[in-house]
C-alpha cells in the first residue's frame, strides 16, 4: 500500500487525485511483449515496471477510454481525441534507472507473425459476421410473443438542486410522446443527496411529489431507484449531484465510511459495506439510514402507491445504484479494460477481514492479495489473477468468498428491510454486466466488483438465491451489447457479454426470480434493439421466459429525433408483441404527426 493517503472528500464533494493509467504503447506494443513472453524470445530488460507520472485528468467523455453507463461498459468506437483533451504524460522505470532498450530483433519479428496471425483470424471472424447477418436480414417476428412492458429512464438532472422539475413544460410534452409512441412508463431516481441535504432525517420529496403528479396526470406508470449514491464522474453523467452534505462532513473527519483502494484513496460515490452496522452517521448506522429514507419516501408520496402509479422500486446497493464495489471508477483513473481493483481497504472491512482469518484458523490471511495488479492491470500481468495464479489457491479461495460474502450480506440487510416497507409493490436490485476479461479463467474484472465468477463457479447464484429471500427481482444491464463487435473494437478485452448475460438471467431462473433487462448505453439503431429483444425474449426457450420489463436508458433531445423515434415506436411495439407492418407502411407519418403536436404544444393525455 502507499505510503501516503488520498482522501476524495472535502466540504463541498470531490477534490482532485492522482490519475494511473497503464502504457499502450511506448516504443514497443503490448501485443509484441505478449507474442515475445509466450514464445520466451522476451528480453527481461523489457520485464521492467512502468510507471506514469503524475496528471490531473477531469471528468470527461475521453474519446481513448472506455464508455460506461449504469455500471456496464464497451470500448468508444471512436479513437480521436478532443482536440482541448490534456495530453496524457507517461515516463519509464526500470529497477537501474537505466533507459529501456528497444525491442530486439527476434522480438519485432514474432511480433509481425502474430500481427499476421491476428489479421487472418479478424477476417475470418469479419466473414463469419458478415454470414450471420445475411441470415438474420430478414427481422425475427414477435408478432403474439408475451407482452413486456417499458419503463423510459428520465434525465439525471429531472429534479433539480431546489428540490423541483426541471423545466415542467418541455418533460410534460415529452412524456405525452412516450405516451402516443406506447410507453407504459418511466423511471427517475430518488437521490439521496437531494431529499436529505438539509441533515439527518430532514427530507423534502416535493420535486418527486410534483413529477409523479405529472406522470400520473398523463396516464404513465412510475418506477423508482431509491439512489444512495453519488451522481456525476461516469460517462453520461452531466452533473452533479454528491450524497448527502452532512454525510460529507461526517467523511471529512472520518474518511473510512467511504470505500477505500489499496493507495488509502478514499471514494465517496457510496458508503462501505463496513458501516452497515457502526454507527458513525450522527448516531445512525448506514442500515438506519437507508431504512428511514424509505420509510419517509413510502409515507410521504403513500398515494401513489394507494392509486397504483408506482408499480416497482429499485433498491441501490451501491455505486450506480448497483450491487457491486466500486472497482473501476474512472475518476480515479481507470480505463477499460483494465481489471478494477478490490476495494476493502478502509478500517471497518479491514477489521472485518482480520477477524474472518482468525476465524478460518490462520491469521496471517487477514490482509486483501498484494500481486492483484492496480486498476489498469491485464490479469496475465499479476500474480493473483494469470492462469493458475494465487486466486485459485487456499488464501485465494478464503479471500474471494470473505470479499464476495460480505457484498451479498450487505443486500440481504437492506432489501430485508426494504420489505417491511414496499411489502405490497414489486422490488428489485440491479447488477451490472462487467463483462471484460469474462472469456478467461479468473474473470478478473468481475471478481474485484464482488461477483465471484470464476471458471467452475457460478458468482451470480448466490446473489440471485438472496433476492429469492428477499422477494426481489434481478435487474441485469448491458443486454443490447454483442460479443463480436466488442472483439472487433478490443479483442484483448476478452469480453463476451451475450454469454454473461445468459448466464446471470438462467441463474436467476434457477432461483426462482423474475428478470429485469436495461441497456447499458443509450440505444437508437435497430440492430441494438434486435439485440435488446433477443436478450428480453430468449428464442427457443423450453420454459418461454422471457424478462417482466425492459427499462430504456434515457430520455433525451436525441431519441425523440424524427428517425430515432421511428424506430423505438417500432422496438416499443416489438416489446408488447404488436404488429409493426402498418408502422412500416406508413413510412413514419404517425412518428411525424406526434412530433408535429409536439412542436405545436397540442398534445394532450
Amino acid at each position: 500500500m502507499a505510503a501516503t493517503t488520498t482522501t476524495m472528500i472535502q466540504q463541498r464533494s470531490v477534490i482532485s487525485f492522482e490519475n494511473r493509467r497503464p502504457v499502450a504503447e511506448l516504443g514497443i506494443t503490448r501485443a509484441a511483449a505478449d507474442a515475445a513472453d509466450h514464445h520466451h524470445h522476451a528480453d527481461h530488460h523489457l520485464r521492467r515496471q512502468l510507471l506514469v507520472v503524475r496528471l490531473q485528468v477531469p471528468c470527461r467523455n475521453s474519446k481513448n477510454h472506455g464508455i460506461r453507463g449504469s455500471g456496464a461498459v464497451i470500448p468508444n468506437r471512436i479513437k480521436s481525441r478532443k482536440k482541448d483533451s490534456p495530453a496524457t504524460c507517461y515516463a519509464f522505470s526500470s529497477p537501474d534507472g537505466e533507459k529501456p532498450p528497444r525491442a530486439s530483433g527476434a522480438l519485432e519479428s514474432v511480433a509481425e507473425a502474430v500481427e499476421k496471425a491476428t489479421a487472418t483470424e479478424n477476417d475470418r471472424k469479419a466473414q463469419e459476421d458478415s454470414a450471420e447477418v445475411e441470415e438474420t436480414e430478414h427481422e425475427r417476428d414477435f408478432t403474439g410473443t408475451p407482452y413486456v412492458p417499458i419503463y423510459v429512464m428520465l434525465p439525471l438532472g429531472t429534479i433539480n438542486a431546489e428540490n423541483e422539475v426541471s423545466e415542467p413544460e418541455v418533460l410534460n410534452r415529452d412524456l405525452q410522446v412516450l405516451k402516443r409512441v406506447g410507453v407504459d412508463g418511466v423511471m427517475v431516481d430518488c437521490w439521496w443527496g437531494l431529499v436529505e441535504s438539509r441533515g439527518p432525517q430532514r427530507y423534502n420529496w416535493s420535486g418527486y411529489h410534483e413529477l409523479f403528479n405529472m406522470v400520473r396526470d398523463i396516464g404513465l406508470k412510475q418506477q423508482v431507484v431509491m439512489s444512495f449514491h453519488q451522481c456525476g464522474g461516469n460517462v453520461g453523467d452531466d452533473i452533479v449531484i454528491p450524497v448527502p452534505q452532512w454525510v460529507l462532513n461526517v467523511g471529512f473527519e472520518n474518511p473510512d465510511i467511504f470505500f477505500t483502494d489499496q493507495r488509502g484513496t478514499h471514494n465517496p460515490e457510496c458508503l462501505t459495506w463496513g458501516v452497515d452496522k457502526e454507527r458513525v452517521l450522527r448516531g445512525r448506522t448506514a442500515i438506519e439510514v437507508y431504512y428511514d429514507y424509505m420509510r419517509s419516501f413510502r409515507t410521504q408520496l403513500s398515494e401513489f402507491f394507494d392509486d397504483g402509479t408506482l408499480t416497482g422500486i429499485d433498491i441501490g446497493l451501491g455505486p450506480a445504484g448497483e450491487l457491486r464495489y466500486p472497482s473501476y471508477p474512472e475518476l480515479l483513473g481507470w480505463v477499460y479494460p483494465g481489471i478494477g481493483e478490490f476495494q476493502c481497504y478502509d478500517k471497518y472491512l479491514n477489521r472485518s477481514l482480520v477477524k474472518a482469518a482468525e476465524e478460518r484458523g490462520h491469521p496471517q490471511w487477514g490482509t486483501p492479495p498484494k500481486n492483484a495488479g492496480h486498476y489498469n492491470s491485464r490479469p496475465y500481468e499479476t500474480g493473483f489473477f494469470r492462469e493458475k495464479g494465487d486466486y485459485d489457491s487456499y488464501y485465494g479461495r478464503f479471500f474471494l468468498n470473505w470479499y464476495s460474502r460480505n457484498l451479498i450480506e450487505h443486500a440481504d440487510r437492506v432489501l430485508n428491510l426494504a420489505n417491511t416497507i414496499f411489502e405490497d409493490i414489486k422490488m428489485g436490485a440491479k447488477i451490472s454486466g462487467v463483462h471484460w476479461w469474462y472469456k478467461t479463467p479468473s474473470h478478473a474484472a468481475e471478481v474485484t466488483a464482488g461477483f465471484y465468477n470464476v471458471n467452475h463457479r457460478d458468482g451470480y447464484l448466490p446473489i440471485a438465491l438472496m433476492l429469492a429471500k428477499n422477494k426481489a427481482a434481478l435487474n441485469f444491464t448491458c443486454v443490447e451489447l454483442r460479443t463480436s463487435e466488442l472483439a472487433r473494437i478490443n479483442a484483448e478485452a476478452m469480453s463476451d457479454p451475450e454469454a454473461l448475460t445468459w448466464q446471470v438471467m438462467n441463474s436467476a431462473w434457477d432461483a426462482g426470480i423474475p428478470v429485469a433487462t436495461e441497456n447499458a448505453l443509450p440505444c437508437y439503431d435497430r440492430e441494438g434493439y434486435n439485440r435488446i429483444l433477443e436478450s428480453v425474449k430468449p428464442r427457443l426457450n423450453p420454459d418461454n421466459r422471457h424478462a417482466i420489463f425492459f427499462t430504456y436508458l434515457r430520455l433525451s433531445p436525441k431519441l425523440l429525433e424524427e428517425h430515432h423515434l421511428f424506430e423505438f415506436m417500432r422496438f416499443v411495439r416489438r416489446l408488447h408483441g404488436e404488429p409493426i407492418a402498418d408502422l412500416d407502411l406508413s413510412d413514419g407519418a404517425a412518428v411525424l404527426a406526434i412530433l408535429e403536436l409536439r412542436r405545436c404544444g397540442k398534445l394532450e393525455s
